[in-house]
């Protein structure tokens, strides 16, 4: 089956839920060659790589059960404002000279506030200014017009993940809700903004659940697909009993590349979990990742990635 599988999505062909949910049976070594076929067939070796600054952190009004930054959890992070114009084009310029293509700042907190989106704007149009490199935006759930002044600063991609499936969400949050995100999202689209949304692996969820997050990303045309693996920290309120295993994780992450075969498959938090910090992943049909420190974990040399991805025989765009 899945070798016609294959050659169906060569020809156009969207899997539906059931074939989705068949593949999760195969062996991890079968599954992976074919997700890398369907890579290499609609992506070629590009490879995308971005880094996030942490912009805001701590004191989230959400209660987001696997978040270190959310005002329900006691934990110990950081806790600051929004960081100055300056220490983001400090910190993009370093990215960029280390040979990173793309930028996202990332802050706390359901929403920013109208001046708070105006002082971010000014970062983002003197990192332009500066730096030639690609911005992103992952500022909670704005509305349209504070959109339109992030995409005239010059920002290229919102961010701004769904996380599970629409069943499973009510588990992980209740302060907002997923039409809220699905409504931001296709706000982000309306003003011209590209999209990166993806969500977490090991939050609790089914099978059947990261199969729904995948065919919900497909329905809205997401081509940036940041998957997560649960990275649990002391003192948030996720249950960590049941850990998602390395080939649990390399199966999703196959499984999204048969469902959206012209996007790119990102590795985001977690990848400190994965042998060789998921090498394995990217013969499994990923093709991009988050380098460098995540929001509130360590994450990955930049240096080391850019290594291992031209190894591999990727070419960084």
């Amino acid at each position: 089956m899945i070798k016609i599988l294959v050659e169906k999505i060569k020809s156009g062909y969207s899997i539906s839920k059931e074939e989705a949910l068949q593949l999760i049976n195969y062996d991890l070594n079968i599954l992976s060659v074919y997700a890398n076929e369907i890579r290499e067939y609609f992506m070629d070796n590009q490879f995308d790589l971005c880094c996030i600054v942490n912009g805001k952190s701590g004191k989230c009004s959400e209660d987001c059960k696997f978040c270190a930054q959310s005002s329900y959890h006691k934990t110990n992070i950081d806790i600051y404002p929004l960081l100055t114009t300056q220490e983001f084009l400090k910190d993009s310029i370093y990215n960029y000279e280390k040979g990173v293509q793309r930028y996202s700042i990332v802050t706390s907190g359901k929403i920013l506030t109208k001046s708070e989106v105006d002082k971010v704007c000014e970062s983002y149009n003197e990192i332009h200014n500066k730096v030639v490199i690609k911005t992103c935006a992952s500022h909670g759930l704005l509305d349209e017009e504070d959109l339109k002044k992030l995409k005239l600063a010059g920002v290229q991609r919102y961010h701004n993940n769904l996380e599970t499936s629409r069943r499973y969400f009510k588990n992980i949050c209740s302060t907002h809700t997923y039409e809220d995100k699905i409504n931001t999202i296709k706000s982000a689209q309306r003003v011209g903004l590209e999209v990166c949304s993806g969500g977490i692996i090991g939050l609790g969820e089914s099978q059947e659940d990261r199969v729904d997050m995948a065919l919900e990303l497909r329905n809205l045309n997401i081509k940036s697909i940041p998957l997560n693996l649960l990275n649990y920290i002391e003192g948030t309120n996720i249950d960590n009993s049941a850990k998602v295993t390395e080939e649990e994780f390399l199966k999703a992450v196959a499984i999204f590349r048969f469902i959206n075969p012209k996007s790119q498959i990102r590795l985001a938090g977690g990848r400190n979990l994965l042998t060789k910090y998921g090498k394995l992943a990217f013969k499994s049909g990923a093709n991009a990742t988050i380098t460098g420190d995540m929001l509130t974990t360590c994450g990955s040399g930049i240096d080391e990635d850019i290594k291992m991805i031209k190894e591999m025989g990727f070419k960084i765009v």
